[in-house]
């Protein structure tokens, strides 16, 4: 495939992407008229997802040998996130808003039941391949194999687990669960986080093993996938527990700041547009961060006190 046919294919899947999110967004107003239909959950992540990984995804395969998958792999998870998008949506629109307004709302929800599992699966081989489309060493491949058939396993579980869909649809049942198997979406979820986790230590190997330029680009990675966990660590671990409102909206934002940060972050590390000013950004924010941890800290002690 030339360059040019990349690049138009790239940026066409991009198109798509960005059209199914659009669609996504209008079917979000339309259930939000109807205050007894539940909001699905996780539509700002899905929407930094599929925006995201597909705009990245459209930049970087034009500027890629035609062996690297890295710029594919952003492709088809922000297409893959869209698509989830939608047709959680489109479920929550015709099945419990305005039923049987639209066809198929069974289908689309029992898509939605499972299709999220590769699209984790997806994020597992891009942290495996990235930053060169290849595997940290040898020793990788069994996990990478091991990953592709636990998201194969995982995959079929969740399409055929009884009972509501947890994950973002829990007003919804699946309609071709099998009664007397256990629900397994939240073992799938907790199995996909799991090798999630491992791939992301892969990258913590590399950047111990890396030099020079690829050791930036792990660090850009390192960045934002911190601000994503001190977001989480805030959120699940401090503002829950304590009851804090106002630190679980902050620490909402941080994860949100994470998440869509992560593919920009890749992107510039692949690319390698202003690649030296990690440190900067870093130094700054925890100058910035410091600052307003003591400001804040200082406020909510002077409230005591008073």
């Amino acid at each position: 495939m030339s360059r040019r046919t990349a690049a138009w294919l790239a940026w066409s899947v991009w198109a798509l992407s960005v059209a199914l999110t659009a669609l996504s967004l209008l079917l979000l107003v339309l259930n939000l008229s109807y205050p007894d239909v539940p909001v699905y959950s996780f539509w700002a992540e899905n929407v930094l997802f599929s925006i995201g990984y597909s705009t990245v995804g459209a930049v970087i395969v034009p500027r890629m040998p035609p062996e690297n998958p890295i710029g594919w792999l952003f492709c088809v998870i922000g297409l893959v996130w869209a698509v989830i998008h939608l047709i959680g949506e489109y479920a929550l629109y015709t099945l419990l808003a305005v039923p049987g307004s639209l066809p198929a709302g069974e289908v689309a929800s029992w898509v939605y039941s499972w299709l999220w599992v590769p699209g984790l699966g997806l994020l597992v081989f891009l942290c495996l391949l990235f930053p060169n489309g290849r595997l940290p060493s040898a020793r990788w491949r069994w996990f990478a194999r091991l990953s592709a058939l636990l998201t194969l396993v995982g995959a079929v579980l969740a399409a055929f687990s009884p009972g509501r869909i947890v994950l973002g649809l829990p007003a919804i049942r699946n309609p071709l669960g099998i009664e007397g198997f256990p629900n397994a979406y939240k073992p799938v979820q907790v199995l996909m986080l799991i090798l999630i986790a491992v791939a992301v230590v892969s990258l913590v190997v590399r950047r111990v093993y890396a030099r020079g330029v690829e050791r930036l680009q792990t660090k850009w990675f390192t960045y934002t996938t911190a601000v994503a966990a001190s977001g989480a660590i805030l959120q699940y671990i401090i503002s829950e527990p304590l009851e804090l409102v106002w630190l679980g909206g902050v620490a909402y934002a941080l994860v949100l700041i994470g998440l869509v940060g992560i593919p920009i972050a890749m992107g510039i590390a692949i690319t390698r547009y202003r690649l030296y000013e990690i440190d900067l950004i870093i130094n700054r924010t925890l100058v910035y961060g410091s600052l307003t941890a003591t400001l804040v800290a200082l406020y909510f002690g002077v409230i005591v006190v008073l």
